[in-house]
């Protein structure tokens, strides 16, 4: 009897060390999609432009610290030409430097006061240990950073969102 509880043991503990021996594969990529409003500046947008509103699909890719955007604009008066676009630190009431940039969108112009732009594969840093860090940095604490638009009237930021 004793050798039968044992070799049950045995068996137990055997089949207990065989798991799956392929590691959980973290997701590559995460998606967070941001709401632009002149509400959310710092100060908020009190001329013409707050208007505007508008939608950043933004996907971070931790495999290849890239980013893709796919920004929505509309309700701005005709002719609002942006002048940038950016991902900065800063929690919601507070602001922070420029992090990482839209390639291309300065000079878009909003003939009718609505647009779309998108950028994919835009590196988060020129040196790759900086771009892998603003990633993870981001990826950690999401609502720690903000993306807002900027135009000619309102070179600060016109219309701004946190990440979630």
């Amino acid at each position: 009897m004793k050798r039968l509880a044992i070799a049950v043991s045995m068996l137990a503990i055997g089949v207990a060390g065989c798991g799956s021996s392929t590691p959980t594969n973290p997701s590559t990529f995460q998606v967070f999609t941001v709401q632009l409003l002149p509400a959310n500046e710092v100060p908020p947008v009190a001329n013409a432009e707050n208007t505007g509103r508008g939608t950043a699909v933004i996907t971070i890719h931790n495999d290849t610290n890239t980013v893709d955007f796919s920004i929505s604009l509309n309700s701005f008066p005709a002719n609002t030409t942006m002048t940038a676009a950016h991902i900065h630190p800063g929690a919601a009431g507070s602001n922070g430097g420029a992090q990482i940039g839209v390639p291309g969108i300065a000079g878009l112009v909003l003939t009718n006061g609505s647009g779309t732009f998108v950028a994919n594969g835009v590196a988060a840093a020129t040196d790759s240990a900086t771009a892998a860090s603003r990633v993870q940095a981001i990826l950690a604490a999401p609502s720690a950073f903000y993306f807002n638009v900027h135009t000619t009237v309102n070179g600060g930021g016109v219309a701004r969102g946190q990440l979630q």
